[in-house]
């Protein structure tokens, strides 16, 4: 009998759960090995983290406030990688999606019930225009949305520094660098956290049945993994992109919306917060699953929240993001390790 490593083409749920676990573990091995290293106390710096993350009501609101982009922001990456294309705009959509809530808020007079849902339209249509242009030029003229959807992320932060700096910058004079108080706000359920929360797990359940249930769906994953067989089986190719792509772009503004809107009540600089590029990662931990988003939005939710913890002590953020990198290059790792299996054969 002889052994050798042999690739497989699709994992095992718990094989493939399993090795994101060990791979996490592996990665906090390792930070916790550096911060040894520089004589930080690890018992007090974990005490720390586990009692301001899961030990207050306080901790627990901003992990479901956190939470909440990341889940549209992954969403609406992974449901991109579906087609078989990647949007690293959710960023910038995000960032149009805050800034057309924002106006219909500012400008938009009438009350709440008529206003905010206004605002969902605004806020889920400006995502769908910034990625129109990368859609198109993807569909019909094969360009790269790497590059397009990248580049449409500045476009879209300076817009909303220069807004919330100059036209609508607060007339009170009270806040700096945003604009006044919305004065329409996504109601509350629990403390500070707003039933966006709730609103992004639904319609990422509601994607995930639509995607494995659907005759769409499942032409959308026949075209994304191979376009050529999707052409040839007649499945239209181009429309099941612009449909897809439109999508994505939609939950990123939609996204957007909510932190406006529900979170922060103001449109500011930097109110993405990397919302959208960490949504990348999100969609990387899910793997290509719907609900593995939820899972993948919790996890970097709970390492965002303990970055901040860990900055109160002492640490500085260069730390929490090379953390958050050993943790998506250890995932990223294990993910293709985890399609080898030793097998034995008998000798020839």
């Amino acid at each position: 009998m002889a052994i050798r490593i042999q690739r497989v083409p699709s994992e095992s749920l718990a094989g493939g759960v399993a090795a994101r676990l060990v791979a996490i573990v592996l990665a906090l091995v390792v930070a916790a090995i550096v911060f040894a290293f520089t004589g930080a106390d690890l018992g007090k710096l974990g005490s720390h983290v586990l009692k301001s993350t899961f030990g207050s009501r306080f901790g627990l609101m901003d992990l479901g406030l956190i939470m909440t982009p990341l889940t549209l922001t992954g969403l609406a990456v992974m449901i991109a990688l579906k087609v078989g294309a990647w949007n690293i705009g959710a960023e910038g959509q995000f960032c149009a999606g805050a800034f057309a809530a924002t106006a219909v808020a500012l400008f938009v007079p009438g009350p709440n019930v008529v206003v905010l849902p206004l605002m969902f339209v605004a806020g889920a249509l400006g995502g769908m225009i910034w990625i129109l242009i990368p859609t198109l030029a993807r569909a019909y003229a094969d360009v790269s949305e790497l590059i397009t959807t990248l580049l449409l992320n500045f476009v879209g932060v300076l817009l909303i520094y220069y807004v919330a700096t100059g036209p609508w910058l607060d007339p009170s004079g009270v806040s700096f660098a945003s604009t006044a108080r919305l004065p329409h706000d996504v109601p509350s359920f629990w403390g500070d956290v707003h039933w966006g929360l709730p609103l992004a797990i639904l319609l990422t359940i509601a994607v995930a049945a639509v995607l494995n249930f659907t005759r769409w769906g499942y032409e959308v994953r026949i075209a994304g993994s191979n376009p050529n067989a999707a052409r040839y089986a007649a499945i239209p190719f181009r429309r099941h992109l612009i449909v897809v792509m439109l999508m994505s772009g939609a939950i990123a503004g939609l996204a957007g919306m909510l932190e406006a809107a529900g979170t922060a009540h103001r449109l500011q600089g930097g109110i993405s917060n990397n919302f959208g590029y960490i949504g990348i990662m999100v969609a990387v931990l899910a793997r290509g699953s719907a609900i593995g988003v939820i899972a993948g939005a919790a996890l970097m939710a709970i390492i965002l929240k303990s970055g901040i913890s860990l900055q109160t002590q002492g640490v500085n953020i260069s730390t929490v993001l090379a953390i958050t990198g050993l943790i998506l290059f250890f995932t990223a790792l294990a993910d293709e390790l985890s399609h080898y299996r030793i097998v034995r054969t008998k000798e020839a």
